[in-house]
């Protein structure tokens, strides 16, 4: 990463000020021995934060400094503040041992980690966020099992046993089933995406960074949910975790970006990316995937497809006659549900195999055959219209539905 060395502005007046964003990203090293030594760079993301980030940073050095029994260095890292904040920065990169700061040109959580991370001699990073709402006390029992080599990512989770946590019903409700669209859809198995208290080995971060798109508050899911993808290892840790009254997240915003991300991890997964390539990390093999994460994916597949072939049909059968429509619409949608099936809710990758292939054609034929005898049904009924036979045959497509998973389910067994 390109960097420019950086003159330490005056101190912060009463009167908010802001210094010019620079065109590259600017960094203020902490001591070289520093550098050198840590095992653990803890990086704290910061925008706009000139009211609390003096008192966090110095409440996080008296810690270490008092209780933490490993090399340790604190980076904070602006991604650019409009406000104080980088002066002060600056300022406690100068005065205070084992400080160090950064400031991007464009704003992004996700951004700052990658930048921060990515620059790490430690060979532990970790994150947390400047409101320190995660007691200081679970940062051992996060990093130790990085450094054994027992881990690959660590996480601090409030959704596990043993975690006490301070919020309102509205944010613990908004986490929970933020938690539970992940495991459902994406076949996760972390209890927490969201608590901002995480460290990863950093050869683990340098090899997944490169493969996550997103540069703000979904970075920490994507990251998560790609590590977990490479039968990476998780580890837990339950913390105590009091919800800062003063936090200016935009939970309405934040909820329909992630909500976005994974529909685009989901296309992902369905078209085999995201696997970590050219490295040593070790292949821990798949983690186990339940039956209800199975349905709940199938069902989503299944609603596309039905959208799918009434969109066809509807758009053929004018043209062609509702037969050959039928035969059309229907043949391409089992080929590229399938492969979705394949690919998506059964996490399959490489060639399909001869049985596979076998099996789907027997999933195309027996609808077809029953589609037929439900148009000639409806047309005895005196149903003529594109879109009544379309409503006809999506239901028939439909109700055909468990068969279906039945039998996807033991050919990709």
């Amino acid at each position: 990463m390109t960097t420019t060395s950086a003159t330490l502005p005056p101190r912060a007046t009463a009167s908010p000020w802001s210094t010019p964003l620079p065109a590259e990203p600017v960094f203020v090293p902490a001591a070289e021995v520093r550098r050198r030594t840590a095992a653990v760079e803890i990086v704290v993301p910061v925008y706009d934060e000139e009211a609390t980030l003096v008192a966090s940073i110095e409440r996080l050095h008296a810690y270490l400094e008092d209780r933490f029994p490993l090399p340790w260095l604190i980076t904070v890292a602006d991604n650019a503040s409009t406000d104080a904040t980088w002066g002060q920065a600056c300022r406690l990169a100068a005065e205070i041992d084992g400080v160090q700061a950064l400031r991007l040109p464009e704003k992004g959580r996700g951004r700052a980690l990658r930048a921060a991370w990515s620059q790490s001699p430690a060979p532990v990073v970790a994150y947390m966020d400047v409101d320190l709402s995660t007691d200081l006390d679970a940062l051992l029992p996060l990093v130790a099992p990085l450094l054994s080599g027992h881990s690959d990512v660590a996480i601090g989770t409030r959704l596990a046993d043993g975690a006490r946590v301070v919020r309102g019903p509205k944010r613990e409700a908004i986490s929970r089933t933020y938690n539970l669209i992940l495991r459902t859809a994406l076949r996760t198995g972390f209890s927490d995406a969201q608590c901002g208290f995480k460290a990863l080995r950093s050869d683990v971060a340098r090899a997944l960074l490169p493969l996550v798109e997103d540069d703000g508050w979904f970075f920490d899911t994507e990251l998560l949910v790609l590590a977990e993808h490479n039968h990476l290892r998780i580890h837990e840790v339950p913390v105590d975790w009091v919800d800062d009254p003063d936090s200016r997240v935009d939970v309405v915003q934040t909820a329909t970006d992630d909500l976005r991300g994974v529909g685009r991890m989901l296309r992902r997964f369905a078209a085999d990316q995201g696997w970590i390539t050219g490295t040593d990390l070790p292949d821990h093999g798949p983690s186990p995937d339940g039956l209800a994460s199975q349905l709940v994916r199938f069902a989503f597949v299944g609603a596309a497809s039905s959208v799918a072939f009434f969109a066809l049909f509807a758009l053929l059968a004018p043209v062609v006659g509702p037969v050959v429509a039928d035969v059309a619409a229907l043949g391409l949608c089992a080929v590229a549900n399938t492969a979705a099936h394949r690919r998506l809710t059964f996490a399959r990758r490489g060639r399909a195999g001869r049985r596979p292939v076998v099996g789907s054609t027997l999933l195309t034929a027996v609808p077809l055959a029953l589609n037929l005898v439900a148009l000639a049904t409806a047309s005895a009924a005196g149903v003529s219209s594109v879109l009544g036979l379309a409503l006809v045959l999506t239901a028939v497509n439909a109700a055909l539905g468990a068969g279906r998973f039945l039998v996807l389910r033991r050919l990709f067994s």
